[in-house]
């Protein structure tokens, strides 16, 4: 394959998924990684795509962070499996913090047979779903409207930090990067859930199978900061002796 059609692949499928990997494309188009990040360094000169460590993202969006809308409709039914799953370890009693992720938006509608449970949150929709149902204390942090629908920005991020701590947190994101790196593709939330994930005793993270190996656009978080990782994934491997290394309980949806 010549370097021009390389080129071409790598463009339809970063546009097409959102994110291209270094040892996919390798291994997809018969070469060499280094030849893949030949590639990529060329259409990088050329302004059309951002390489990240492992991979590339579009120009464009800088981090390709779909709509919401958009992302509600990905893997849904896995989706649903996690946030089911998930919401088994909501005890009564329990202060929960919930990121503005479309996963938990769908534990928030198992949360609402709960009773007993208080809910800090930067999502709208997550507010909008649980608002006015009794036995849940819902906490909305305020701020910045994103396009995303959740409060983000500087006054959100100093509002969890300065006045709520949470028993759990629960949260998604970008995927797990290479390296067994937990990356975000919004730079906004990223940072909102960095103050959540400082402020709760512990962290649950759902990942669906689809997200292992991805690349994004910021690091969120190590193995180390999570306890548990609730995924539809067989984990095997380097990823499980990572996450056992690091005392990370993996919980299978």
């Amino acid at each position: 394959m010549l370097a021009l059609e390389r080129q071409k692949r790598i463009m339809e499928i970063l546009n097409s998924e959102g994110s291209v990997m270094v040892s996919r494309l390798s291994s997809e188009m018969g070469v060499t990684e280094e030849t893949v990040r030949r590639d990529l360094e060329k259409l990088e000169a050329k302004e059309l795509l951002r390489r990240t460590h492992g991979g590339a993202l579009p120009i464009s969006e800088g981090s390709y962070e779909l709509s919401l809308e958009k992302r509600k409709a990905l893997n849904v039914e896995i989706k649903q499996a996690l946030a089911r799953k998930a919401v088994e370890y909501i005890a009564s009693g329990d202060t929960i913090f919930l990121d503005a992720s479309t996963t938990t938006f769908y534990m928030a509608k198992e949360i609402k047979n709960m009773n007993n449970v208080t809910v800090i949150t930067n999502s709208i929709r997550v507010v909008n779903e649980l608002a006015g149902v009794d036995g849940i204390k819902l906490v909305a942090v305020g701020g910045m409207v994103s396009n995303n629908q959740s409060f983000v920005g500087a006054m959100t991020e100093n509002f969890i930090t300065d006045n709520y701590f949470a028993d759990k947190m629960f949260f998604s994101s970008k995927g797990i990067g290479d390296s067994s790196i937990i990356l975000e593709g919004n730079e906004q939330e990223c940072f909102i859930k960095q103050r959540m994930l400082k402020n709760a005793r512990k962290a649950y993270y759902l990942c669906d199978k689809s997200k292992i190996g991805r690349v994004g656009y910021m690091r969120l978080a190590s193995f180390e900061d999570i306890d548990y990782l609730v995924t539809d994934a067989d984990i095997s491997g380097h990823l499980k002796f990572t996450l056992d290394e690091c005392n990370v309980e993996v919980i299978k949806a």
